[in-house]
């Protein structure tokens, strides 16, 4: 059984006396370990559905399965509890917090996972930004960070807490080429020792370090 089911997924907004089908019957299967690439021109649906997919936005008719889990099934408290515990998110404008140092950012999503010490929550943290290539640089504001740095602080944040996914929404968007490169390698090391990756992408070069990529086109997957 797949890791992800994505089954007949459609999602309308409206508005006035306008209906937009943002997607329009969507099947996907994701193994565990895959890394995904999702692809498609502006208003295709890939964002919609990078949304669905984490918890965020419920489909107007279809199903979404993740572990077994009917996610959309959950009652409030329980799907934002299935996300803390089972989902990572990178976004393309980071969400950062501009007060909190790098590794007071990272800390964040511990503090609602239970963990038996306050010393196992600063390891996790440390080492996660050691492997992000950051250990250096620990107590730095993200101001003090370049765009690089902050993705790499907000890849560290997403997986602190080891999620069986991770979504990441065009997280090379506001970076050159170069810094795009380095973000993606890291990602294919994720994937490589294990983790689950879900992108959204505009950038064709980025589908190279996936396994596979689903092209979107107005709403539907043409391929």
């Amino acid at each position: 059984m797949a890791l992800i089911e994505v089954k007949n997924v459609k999602k309308q907004y409206t508005s006035g006396d306008d209906v937009v089908e943002a997607l329009r019957g969507v099947d996907i299967s994701i193994e565990a370990g895959e890394f995904i690439t999702i692809m498609g021109q502006s208003g295709s649906g890939k964002s919609t559905l990078l949304s669905v997919l984490g918890g965020m936005n419920h489909p107007t008719t279809g199903e979404i399965e993740m572990a077994g889990v009917k996610l959309y099934q959950l009652p409030g408290e329980k799907l934002a509890d299935f996300r803390a515990q089972n989902l990572g998110f990178v976004f393309q404008s980071f969400n950062l917090i501009s007060y909190l140092t790098a590794i007071e950012n990272v800390m964040l999503p511990l503090a609602i996972v239970k963990m038996s010490t306050a010393a196992k929550k600063i390891a996790a943290r440390q080492a996660l930004l050691e492997r992000v290539g950051l250990g250096g640089k620990l107590d730095r504001l993200p101001n003090q960070l370049s765009g690089g740095e902050q993705e790499r602080v907000a890849i560290a944040r997403a997986i602190v807490n080891n999620p069986h996914i991770l979504l990441a929404d065009e997280p090379t968007g506001n970076l050159d080429s170069k810094t795009s490169d380095e973000v993606m390698a890291l990602f294919r090391e994720l994937n490589d020792a294990g983790q689950t990756v879900v992108m959204v992408t505009h950038n064709p070069e980025n589908g190279a370090y996936s396994d596979r990529t689903v092209i979107l086109k107005d709403g539907m997957v043409v391929f």
